[in-house]
């Protein structure tokens, strides 16, 4: 008995767990507030991000040329290699080896004496041949007034007019040898044609060299520095675009300025004119040769170095300029990121240009009016909202 009054005991506890659970199920269902709380998001949830914030920035309008650039080679505008024009023992160096020279310096001194006996020599000639006309001309005179009274014939009078000639033309070439001696004196003297830098020598004190012709000894070479010529080739697309840059290329070096810098530098900073364009292009490379001349007061510039060069391809034009940063490429191109009214990301494809004053030349694209980002795009993407704040676009380079 005891036993089965506990039993019933438990199922009783048990029917009234089972109707609380019932129950509070029931009111659960009727009051849905008690499901949810009056906020769908959880507690503790961060509130939402606000939109990034990004600098924006008109394009700069200006107005550029397009340039077309090329390398080329400096060369001395003049080059010479010196040989002596007499032949001799050399007895004087006065340049040292990559010397700066000026026109009219001595350079190399061959033994002058054998040129001097020989100057004293013609010298000594025409004094005779001058004594020889002086007597000539005496006798045609006596000769004159005896054929008036006929004490001499006209044959005899012929033959000393005939003396007289002869002696006129020993005077001559008397004075011809002389200055032919003179000549070889001043020869023996080797100096500079122009202002320039002497090469490295290629005889010494002693050596005998060799006048002219195939045997000649070279003694150095001098090329002038200042100015200085650059010569490259342009194709013939190129050759057309600079012809069309201006209203007429009647004249193709019609004060055309260029600008050159050396390999290793950045800036344009090297002032030229161009001075010839060849009469033809090149059948072979479809090329034709072009020659400008640089200032190159302070010998910065040696011949043979390559250097760039740049001339004119277009007339004026405007333009929009953005910074590089503000640039995005892709297969499809190059895209600007602006920012429309209401903060809306757009991206707008754009046709670029070189480098002017550090800033990218946009060609076609963008409009003066547009909201470039050049700070932040990193944070933004089309179509997404940003906040902005307003900057500058500057030029990094002059």
């Amino acid at each position: 008995m005891c036993r089965m009054s506990k039993m019933r005991g438990r199922r009783r506890w048990q029917a009234l767990g089972l109707m609380a659970c019932v129950m509070g199920a029931g009111s659960l269902v009727g009051s849905p507030d008690r499901l949810f709380s009056s906020s769908s998001k959880p507690a503790g949830a961060p509130a939402e991000a606000a939109p990034p914030v990004v600098t924006v920035a008109a394009p700069v309008a200006r107005e550029v040329v397009d340039w077309i650039t090329q390398t080329g080679r400096l060369r001395a505008v003049d080059r010479v290699e010196l040989i002596a024009r007499v032949g001799g023992y050399l007895t004087e160096i006065r340049a040292k080896d990559g010397q700066m020279v000026r026109k009219g310096d001595l350079l190399f001194a061959i033994d002058p004496r054998p040129f001097q006996i020989q100057l004293r020599k013609a010298s000594a000639q025409r004094k005779i041949a001058s004594s020889q006309l002086d007597l000539a001309r005496k006798k045609i005179e006596r000769s004159s007034a005896l054929r008036r009274t006929h004490y001499i014939s006209e044959e005899e009078h012929d033959l000393r007019l005939q003396q007289l000639r002869d002696a006129e033309g020993a005077v001559e070439q008397a004075e011809a040898a002389v200055e032919a001696a003179q000549l070889d004196l001043e020869f023996s003297r080797v100096t500079a044609p122009f202002d320039g830098r002497i090469g490295a020598r290629r005889v010494s004190i002693g050596d005998f060299v060799n006048s002219g012709g195939a045997e000649a000894t070279p003694l150095a070479t001098i090329v002038s520095l200042d100015p200085i010529y650059l010569e490259f080739d342009l194709s013939e697309a190129d050759y057309v675009a600079y012809l069309r840059s201006a209203e007429s290329r009647l004249d193709p070096l019609a004060e055309i300025e260029v600008r050159a810098r050396l390999i290793d530098e950045s800036e344009w900073s090297r002032l030229g004119h161009l001075v010839f364009v060849d009469n033809s292009l090149d059948r072979n490379t479809g090329t034709i040769r072009m020659r400008a001349t640089l200032d190159n007061r302070d010998h910065s510039l040696t011949p043979g170095q390559f250097a760039r060069v740049r001339l004119p391809a277009s007339r004026p034009h405007s333009v929009m300029l953005v910074s590089d940063s503000s640039l995005s490429a892709d297969q499809a191109g190059k895209t600007v990121l602006v920012v429309e009214e209401g903060g809306k990301v757009v991206g707008k494809k754009v046709e670029t240009g070189p480098l002017v004053d550090g800033l990218r030349v946009i060609r076609r694209g963008l409009d003066a009016s547009d909201r470039v980002i050049v700070e932040g795009p990193s944070r933004s993407r089309p179509g997404n909202r940003v906040s902005v704040r307003d900057g500058r676009i500057e030029a990094t380079a002059h």
